[in-house]
């Protein structure tokens, strides 16, 4: 059971990331040319709409996700039956949203209620979706998963240009809209293709899509929910908002404190920054949660008194004993590979985004930023599989602890903010800092809560054993000086030379590593 699950997973994965792979690369290309005909002004709103889907799906659905990949006596059926709790949440909660921000000074753009409208209607096409994405969880159908969000990309990239390219052909000004209906169009068919492949699904497994009624037991809330599911779902729901703080609390920041040009610089070094995590790190995080909350479901009996309880006791400990290897390797290979990231990557960076994005986004200051947000991207992978392992295995109890601790990040990440923006007046930059500074607290609390959860069980995990070794960090911490003065060594053959140089250099040193 636990190794067809391991293997599921890394296939899922795999397939999930090749395709990630695959549907950014189309994207991207579509994206660079979108780029010539915006202002940073206009995609600094954008952000802000965008922010607005991102808040309204967080609140509904975060905690019920994270609940539902957890056992249930209900099964699947069970699973799905949460799941329409997040497509009531959406409703009042896109509302209230929505008024919160036609109520602030929001910005004088063309077509900007419309766009919010639009938004506001897009969330509940997406939230009917979770029917669907709860039977591709469970029963760990990861093509399917990797097809709709491809397929949905690509729509949303295709909407958007079309419009803007229709919109400059006939001189006419739409503002914001272009990216309304891009947000609608990936709603859309996410919720067509995970509807459609589910159904059929669904009667294979003897599952159904719609609620259903399940035995009447105390273990039910009106025969529909599960009790420990909605207890879980509760104790979650307490720490999204200090999560959402976290997570989006840069977008709030950059918002409250930055002009919208600043705002739509920091978009384009954020999105290009974080392009790696969209298309690497999300697929394997979201697998291995979902892998973790199989593999330490039931924790191994102390006292066994029978040859069967001694057989489910040896497989739950091979099971936690797999999920440490699996664990210890990720993260293994995320703390050798941030070292390429922090030692080619600030360098790399500024000469990529003037390849792609032209010399107008390079002088901006914005290639600055990317720059910076290459010290963010090991902490981001290190942090997002990590707190996967803490949301699969933590008790409510633990959840709880989490959320107080989460306060005190959240007041490290203020004050760090503070201090990178107004009193250093880093600007975007700072803002990317504060960043470093919040994962690397949460990447301490996840490993010290591995740590002390294998330690019950009688499994040693060492996070110090995922250091790279003292040769590797040596040569990280010399590369960068090696970059800076073999600058202008092919400065005659401009951009294109000084890629081949940083691309020589931080191929060889790949290779070192």
């Amino acid at each position: 059971m636990s190794d067809d699950a391991v293997s599921a997973s890394a296939k899922g994965a795999t397939f999930m990331v090749f395709v990630q792979v695959g549907s950014r690369a189309v994207t991207f290309a579509l994206n660079q040319i979108l780029l010539r005909f915006l202002s940073p002004q206009l995609l600094g709103v954008a952000v802000q709409l965008e922010l607005y889907i991102i808040s309204t799906l967080y609140f509904s659905r975060e905690s019920l996700r994270i609940a539902t990949q957890r056992r249930s006596d209900g099964g699947v059926q069970a699973a799905i039956n949460m799941s329409y709790l997040a497509i009531a949440a959406g409703l009042p909660i896109g509302a209230l949203l929505a008024q919160i921000y036609l109520g602030t000074n929001y910005p004088d753009v063309p077509y900007l209620t419309t766009a919010l409208r639009i938004n506001q209607f897009t969330v509940m096409v997406e939230l009917i979706s979770e029917p669907g994405f709860v039977a591709v969880q469970q029963n760990m159908l990861y093509k399917t998963r990797a097809a709709a969000e491809a397929t949905a990309v690509i729509m949303k990239t295709l909407a958007t240009a079309g419009i803007v390219f229709w919109s400059r052909h006939q001189g006419t000004n739409l503002g914001v809209l272009p990216f309304a209906v891009g947000e609608l169009a990936y709603s859309t068919s996410l919720t067509v293709i995970y509807l459609s492949q589910t159904a059929a699904v669904a009667r294979l497994k003897e599952f159904t899509l719609l609620p259903q009624r399940l035995k009447p037991s105390n273990g039910y809330v009106l025969s529909l929910f599960s009790k420990p599911l909605l207890y879980l779902g509760a104790s979650l729901y307490l720490q999204t908002g200090i999560k959402w703080l976290l997570t989006e609390g840069d977008k709030l920041l950059v918002s409250a404190f930055a002009t919208l040009e600043d705002q739509g610089m920091y978009s384009v070094s954020v999105n290009y920054g974080g392009l790696i995590a969209r298309m690497l790190f999300r697929p394997i995080e979201d697998s291995s949660r979902n892998l973790f909350a199989k593999l330490c479901a039931a924790p191994p009996i102390d006292k066994p008194s029978g040859t069967e309880e001694k057989e489910s006791s040896k497989q739950a400990l091979n099971n936690i004993r797999q999920a440490t290897n699996i664990l210890r390797d990720l993260l293994r290979v995320y703390s050798i590979a941030s070292l390429i990231a922090i030692a080619v990557g600030p360098t790399a960076a500024p000469l990529l985004l003037q390849l792609v994005a032209g010399s107008r986004w390079t002088d901006s200051g914005a290639g600055e930023v990317l720059a910076t947000y290459c010290y963010c991207i090991p902490l981001l992978a290190i942090n997002g599989v990590s707190e996967a392992f803490v949301a699969a295995t933590a008790s409510t109890k633990e959840l709880q602890y989490q959320s107080v601790w989460m306060g005190f990040f959240s007041a490290g990440f203020a004050i760090s903010a503070y201090v990178f923006l107004r009193v250093l007046e880093m600007g975007a930059k700072g803002l990317v800092l504060a960043n470093c500074v919040n994962m690397a607290l949460r990447i301490v609390f996840n490993l010290s809560f591995a740590t002390g959860f294998f330690k019950r069980n009688d499994v040693a995990f060492k996070p110090m054993d995922l250091l790279p070794n003292l040769y590797a960090v040596g040569a990280t911490a010399v590369v960068p000086s090696l970059l800076t003065q073999s600058r202008g060594l092919l400065g005659q053959y401009g951009l294109l030379g000084e890629l081949v140089r940083v691309g020589a250099i931080g191929g060889l040193f790949a290779a070192f590593v």
